[in-house]
């Protein structure tokens, strides 16, 4: 049986060979095992950012920071996802957020 972390693994070549919609479906698989495995939120966010899907990379990079409120690179990702994304307000509140972190 697959674990998340073998289907991340899984996903990351995939994506690696060019073929991102078929590894974003095996991140769904992971976190269908476990919807909070990080690492597949976190990709799910930089892939369906890439894809033009910017509701769906939003969602899965603010879930990361539910999960990991104290990790400053959570938000930092937040912010640059949102950015890419096209919004800034949201982006500078995730950076300023990064930013008060020690």
């Amino acid at each position: 049986m697959s674990t998340p972390a073998s289907l991340y693994d899984e996903a990351v070549k995939i994506h690696e060979s060019g073929e991102t919609e078929q590894a974003l479906e095996k991140l769904k698989e992971a976190l269908a095992l476990d919807e909070t495995y990080v690492l597949a939120l976190s990709a799910s966010a930089v892939y369906n950012q890439k894809l033009g899907r910017f509701d769906e990379a939003i969602a899965h990079a603010t879930k990361v920071t539910e999960l990991e409120p104290d990790d400053k690179f959570s938000f930092l990702q937040l912010s640059v996802i949102c950015q890419r994304c096209g919004r800034i307000a949201e982006a500078e509140d995730a950076l300023a957020k990064s930013n008060s972190m020690s």
